[in-house]
């Protein structure tokens, strides 16, 4: 299974948010699924990619806006890279290679990037979800949001078609395995 991941590039972040980034990237690599992700060394992208490669795996594909390249900001661990104009262009190649997605925590572009997925799905364009980990409650406001949106009537279609929030590590394994 290729599993398109979106997450913070940042530094800054609560340590729980690392650990969950490398919690999911070894649960990749030891039971040999690819990893799939923005390609940049930083941030949660960084621990995700390095835990995959820790557990002896080498799929891991970078998608990698030519920004990146740019300004030297492309990881060592990738396996291989697909390098891409920019962050569109990035978005087309993971949903296009990508079995499922997983949003860890991040920030608009992990935002642009699962809304562009949902979207595509809500549109019959894709059957393709994104599971969103709820690392210490994370999503809750996102969540929140968007059940408020469907409350109003502004929804068409159930969102849980096309998105899940997840709770805990046994949660995200059982959704990625019953995709």
């Amino acid at each position: 299974m290729k599993i398109g991941v979106f997450c913070s590039s940042s530094d800054k972040l609560p340590t729980q948010y690392y650990d969950a980034a490398v919690q999911l990237g070894r649960w990749i690599g030891e039971n040999g699924h690819t990893l799939v992700y923005g390609g940049a060394r930083c941030g949660l992208m960084e621990s995700v990619a390095t835990a995959v490669r820790h557990a002896g795996s080498i799929n891991v594909i970078g998608v990698v806006p030519k920004i990146l390249i740019d300004r030297d900001m492309v990881s060592q661990q990738i396996g291989i890279k697909i390098p891409t104009e920019n962050l569109t262009d990035r978005k087309t190649w993971m949903m296009k290679i990508s079995d499922v997605f997983v949003a860890l925590p991040g920030s608009v572009g992990t935002l642009d990037e699962a809304f562009t997925v949902i979207g595509e799905a809500s549109i019959g364009n894709s059957t393709k979800r994104v599971i969103f980990w709820n690392v210490d409650h994370f999503w809750d406001g996102l969540f929140a949001m968007l059940d408020s949106m469907q409350q109003a009537g502004a929804v068409n279609k159930p969102l849980d078609r096309f998105m899940i929030k997840v709770d805990t590590f046994d949660q995200l394994t059982n959704a990625l395995a019953g995709n």
